[in-house]
């Protein structure tokens, strides 16, 4: 058997998300609602979270686990979404329909790791 094809596209799209979240931190910290502390902690934590799980998605062994992982972490970062639905700040000039789009969005993402989990 084969290792999927599509597992590579979800690791590369979470690996650049991740560094992306390295290379343009303000645009990530205008998104953490502020009543979480530590926000720079946050935004290094979830873009490191994404790079290492969006490499373990690529190993076979590790591919299960880095699923649950990104469950997981979608989950937790589900109330950035929400702010940035919410506040117009936050919205970083993009329309509210497609800051909207985002919260189904979380959803099926959801759904296409668990495929995997």
């Amino acid at each position: 058997m084969t290792f999927p094809w599509h597992l590579y596209l979800m690791g590369a799209f979470y690996f650049f998300a991740g560094i992306n979240h390295f290379r343009k931190p303000r645009l990530y910290l205008k998104i953490i609602p502020p009543y979480l502390p530590y926000p720079k902690l946050i935004n290094a934590a979830s873009g490191l979270s994404e790079i290492i799980l969006g490499i373990a998605l690529c190993i076979p062994l590790l591919s299960t686990i880095a699923a649950w992982g990104i469950i997981i972490m979608l989950i937790a970062i589900f109330p950035a979404n929400i702010y940035m639905f919410t506040n117009d700040k936050a919205r970083l000039g993009l329309p509210r329909w497609i800051v909207l789009s985002r919260l189904p969005l979380q959803i099926v993402l959801i759904i296409w790791a668990y495929c995997y989990a």
